[in-house]
């Protein structure tokens, strides 16, 4: 797998979804159109790559198998959802290559969301689980034992907001044939959302075997330079991975956002993260396929 750096990524997901007019007011959120509107994720997906990113992150990060079981769905119909999330990604790619003329072809993430998007209860940004170690093992390897099947290019394990979790995905993930990047949430400048020092969190991962980027996803955009400075000094070979949210606050209660977001200066920010080491860039909740055009399109200016 060959990989040029910088690397755009999407957007959020969830966000384009909306926009296209999709109602995600479910425990599954976005996962809940693997079985009822296949093909609104596929053209979410499409939307990002037309925009130019040249990574999109699978439909995943909602789908694990406890939380499809408890939707209703028996273990083999998980499971087939769970596949599906890569196969709808590929036929994204393969609609994208047919019908545009570029070097490469895009690549596959293959989204492993916390433990806390399975309760939806806005955990993942407090990190807050009150669970023991074994229970998240049994959350996290059956999923990632699913899509290793599979071909995705890699996993995206993101959003992770305690460090409690980060080792358990960094054991797990020794076990594993696919490399990965992990990303956690942050509340600010220096630590994840339980309060661990993200150069803890960063020095506990810098010789992992299989995962081949560390970085930060789904956090406020005026704390990602400094996380980036924060990584760099205990990340050691690693890439620098980031894709902030939009800095809207989200009301895990009402299920609705705050402010709004210019993409105008997220693009100027991007060109600050990706100056300060940055070598895979997107973004998260809130943020669009116009917001992943204007970094491709200053990609493209610097090259």
């Amino acid at each position: 797998m060959k990989i040029t750096y910088p690397l755009l990524l999407d957007g959020g997901l969830s966000n384009e979804l909306e926009a296209g007019g999709c109602d995600l007011n479910h425990k599954l959120w976005s996962a809940k159109l693997l079985e009822s509107d296949p093909e609104a994720i596929i053209q979410a997906h499409l939307a990002y790559l037309e925009a130019g990113a040249r990574c999109i992150i699978t439909s995943s990060y909602q789908a694990s198998v406890p939380g499809l079981v408890s939707a209703g769905y028996d273990l083999a119909i998980a499971e087939v959802l769970i596949l599906k999330t890569i196969e709808l990604a590929e036929i994204a790619v393969e609609r994208f290559m047919n019908s545009k003329s570029i070097e490469s072809r895009p690549l596959i993430a293959a989204s492993i969301g916390p433990y806390g998007a399975y309760l939806a209860d806005g955990s993942e940004y407090r990190g807050d689980y009150n669970v023991s170690n074994d229970e998240l093992r049994e959350f996290h390897i059956s999923r990632i034992r699913i899509l290793e099947q599979t071909d995705a290019d890699f996993f995206a394990c993101e959003t992770i907001p305690c460090f409690q979790e980060a080792v358990v995905l960094a054991e797990i993930l020794k076990e594993t044939n696919k490399k990965a990047w992990l990303t956690f949430s942050c509340k600010d400048e220096g630590h994840i959302n339980d309060g661990t020092p993200i150069c803890d969190c960063v020095q506990m991962l810098s010789d992992h075997p299989t995962i081949f980027a560390l970085g930060i996803n789904c956090t406020a955009p005026e704390h990602i330079s400094g996380l980036i400075k924060a990584i760099k000094l205990k990340s050691g070979t690693k890439k620098i991975v980031v894709y902030p949210n939009s800095g809207e606050v989200y009301d895990a209660n009402t299920k609705t956002w705050a402010n709004c977001s210019d993409p105008d200066s997220f693009v100027a920010l991007a060109k600050e993260w990706i100056a300060l080491g940055a070598d895979i860039i997107g973004g998260c909740c809130r943020i669009g396929p116009g917001h992943i055009k204007g970094i491709s399109n200053e990609l493209i200016e610097r090259n």
